[in-house]
């Protein structure tokens, strides 16, 4: 079978405050022209539709034209990411099958697959293992111990079947090993989420999402990426979408076929005298920038004159040469890098000037836990 694999849309996300439906309309324009050209059997969407639970409307009217001419070219299956409500998503999907669109949103229907081709996909929602973990029947708490679950289900329908054929395991995760951005928000507390690619074991191909860099994993996973870059860590990405022929028993055969980008990301560093004259910068006057000033004090109104020449600059940060360093360095550099636990403790630091307990540790995790539970069940 023959497939289109994308994934990561989160359509109604800005960039730094600006908007992107633009670009994320002309992504949809792509993967409908190469639905069409390319003669696949499905276009598959490996969750984060939307970037959140209670999507902005113009964000959902896009949606609602991108899947209604997709569905037009081949049937599409849609499954729900941790960004996305899987109950609100999944409303009407009993009766969006008989049209062509497959949204699985329902951990109870991992072992159900949808026919593709002379294939069959298995469509495994992203699973919060406080909400699945005894739908699936997993032993254990923790992502890996539902997604085993889960896949077990896919390998135990697939052997009761005697099905020989190409079989697709369609997901939302994160496996161990892949690169990540900084875009990307974690799938638990403490980023304690990522699952071995042998989770999947079974499966001809294995089209994922959550991961915003378009990577291969293994000889058999692939991140299909986001269609458009959601920070300037993704800078030096090629977006794509992966067009895969997969049949049993061989690797899958992958094309990669570049996204259109309607406005780069540059990242850009000097003076602001060098920055608002240096020739040589004239290629980024239409980009997205990330400026960083060098200046050992800080130049006064830095970005409206910056966006005199770089009118979609959305990012000043300061790195001040020969200036004395503050100790320990600013306060956003000293929490760079923190995931959420690590951030609420130190906000409890800094707040009473004593260190949280560990009873008190924990007591935030679970609220920390509670919070993203209540998210996805919304």
């Amino acid at each position: 079978m023959r497939v289109l694999h994308t994934a990561d849309w989160h359509l109604g996300r800005p960039f730094h405050g600006e908007s992107l439906l633009d670009a994320q309309a002309a992504v949809v324009d792509h993967v409908v022209e190469v639905a069409r050209t390319s003669c696949v059997d499905a276009v598959l969407l490996a969750g984060d539709l939307f970037d959140r639970a209670l999507p902005p409307v113009d964000a959902v009217r896009l949606a609602d034209e991108a899947l209604r001419r997709l569905v037009e070219v081949c049937p599409v299956v849609l499954i729900s990411g941790n960004h996305d409500s899987g109950p609100r998503l999944g409303f009407g999907s009993g009766l969006l099958e008989g049209a062509g669109l497959h949204v699985r949103t329902d951990p109870a229907r991992v072992r159900e697959p949808i026919a593709v081709g002379d294939g069959l996909v298995y469509a495994l929602p992203y699973l919060e293992p406080d909400v699945a973990r005894d739908v699936v029947g997993a032993e254990g708490r923790g992502h890996g111990p539902v997604l085993r679950a889960a896949m077990d289900h896919v390998r135990a329908d697939l052997a009761a079947r005697a099905f020989d054929g190409p079989s697709i395991a369609l997901a939302h995760a994160f496996v161990a090993g892949a690169l990540e951005s900084a875009s990307e928000r974690d799938l638990a507390v403490g980023g304690a989420a990522s699952v071995p690619l042998s989770t999947f074991e079974g499966a001809s191909y294995v089209a994922l999402g959550h991961l915003h860099a378009p990577q291969r994993v293994g000889s058999t996973g692939r991140y299909a990426g986001s269609p458009v870059a959601f920070s300037f860590s993704e800078a030096g990405q090629t977006k794509s979408l992966a067009v895969v022929d997969v049949r049993a028993g061989a690797a899958p055969e992958v094309e990669l076929l570049a996204c259109p980008v309607l406005r780069p990301l540059a990242t850009i560093r000097g003076t602001l005298d060098e920055l608002l004259t240096d020739a040589a910068l004239d290629v980024h006057e239409g980009a997205w920038v990330q400026a960083t000033l060098t200046d050992p004090a800080r130049p006064a109104d830095a970005m409206e004159r910056l966006r005199r020449r770089f009118p979609h600059a959305v990012v000043l940060a300061f790195d001040p040469q020969g200036a004395l360093d503050a100790p320990g360095g600013s306060y956003a550099a000293r929490l760079r890098g923190l995931d959420d636990a690590e951030l609420v403790a130190r906000f409890v630091q800094d707040v009473r000037g004593v260190e949280a307990s560990e009873a008190e540790l924990a007591l935030l995790g679970d609220a920390l836990t509670a919070g993203r539970v209540a998210e996805v069940a919304a």
